[in-house]
């Protein structure tokens, strides 16, 4: 009998990291289930994905709706079968100084990049707990480890979202849940080019999210019985 497939979940996974670490699964022979709010482009990649032969889906939620995530991810889970591997990579980039940070905006931030990553877990853990097996990796930045100006609410998500990968570690441990969190440096993706970010970087120095599909899919393949606990990848030239 021949091993069971795995099953992914992946959020933001219509561009960027999200959409490379997808067609990663997808070459590795990992179905995925993809969760974006754009429904068209998320589309297009569930089909570049089945055109190397796995099961891939396309829902579209809007994860920033955080009192509705929570169900909405039980019921992907239940529409495509057991999640094995959950991927949190959805998140909003936001430049501005600390002072000039609105309420409405810090709690948009840290709502998408922490308090809906936590909600999509939610969704996800009991079923793992069941199988008593399951990997996620929770996709965060080197801004949660060093400041760096004018980003002050992402650096805070950021930095929540690896205690709070740190503490479900800690606390899923004995139920077979391996937890991993991911700390690329800069990324060239469309996130540059969002109306929320308003700093200029030379991006041919970043990161390619192919690169970091591949650091989040040798996590995800290890041995059950290793883990990377955290996992800090820089551009060759250094942060930004």
């Amino acid at each position: 009998m021949s091993v069971k497939q795995k099953r992914a979940l992946i959020t933001g996974a219509s561009s960027g990291i999200g959409k490379a670490t997808a067609l990663a699964f997808a070459k590795a022979g990992i179905d995925v289930a993809l969760v974006s709010r754009s429904s068209d482009k998320l589309e297009a990649v569930a089909q570049a994905a089945r055109h190397a032969g796995v099961e891939a889906k396309a829902y579209a939620v809007d994860l920033a709706e955080v009192s509705l995530v929570e169900k909405k991810i039980q019921a992907i889970a239940n529409d495509f079968g057991d999640i094995d591997i959950l991927v949190n990579n959805a998140g909003i980039a936001y430049t501005a100084t600390l002072s000039e940070t609105s309420l409405e905006d810090w709690q948009q931030v840290i709502n998408l990049n922490l308090t809906s990553v936590f909600q999509c877990i939610l969704g996800i853990l009991p079923g793992m707990r069941d199988r008593s097996t399951g990997t996620i990796i929770n996709v965060a930045s080197i801004a949660a480890k060093q400041p760096f100006p004018s980003w002050g609410v992402y650096s805070v998500s950021k930095a929540g979202l690896i205690a709070l990968s740190q503490t479900l570690a800690q606390e899923e441990r004995a139920h077979g849940i391996r937890v991993t969190a991911i700390c690329p440096g800069a990324v060239n993706t469309e996130l540059w080019d969002t109306e929320t970010v308003r700093i200029n970087l030379d991006r041919s120095k970043m990161l390619t999210p192919e690169i970091v599909a591949q650091s989040i899919l040798h996590t995800a393949l290890l041995p059950q019985q290793a883990v990377i606990d955290e996992l800090i990848l820089m551009p060759s030239a250094g942060a930004l």
